[in-house]
């Protein structure tokens, strides 16, 4: 089941919204297939705004957290580790 942790959904979004972001950039700098832009221009666009609504809903959230939330493409997994370091400090402290 993909919601038993609370990260999860988050990591697998950051990393859609990643991967598809790159996908994106690799079309436009290459043949710019208006199908391969048709598919994953949806796809990152809902993956990022689930990883900014996801991480703006986490408990542990700050606002450099929010902040590095809103980056499209890289954001998501750079608030994610900021988000998971966190809990490390704070479960080693």
């Amino acid at each position: 089941m993909i919601a038993s942790h609370p990260g999860r959904p988050l990591r697998v979004a950051s990393v859609i919204e990643l991967g598809s972001f790159v996908v994106l950039l690799a079309n436009l700098a290459t043949v710019h297939l208006s199908a391969i832009s048709s598919l994953a221009g949806p796809v990152h666009g809902c993956a990022y705004l689930f990883t900014v609504v996801a991480v703006a809903r986490d408990p542990r959230r700050t606002p450099p957290t929010t902040g590095l939330a809103l980056l499209p493409g890289i954001g998501g997994v750079l608030a994610l580790r900021r988000l998971t370091r966190s809990d490390a400090t704070a479960t080693a402290g």
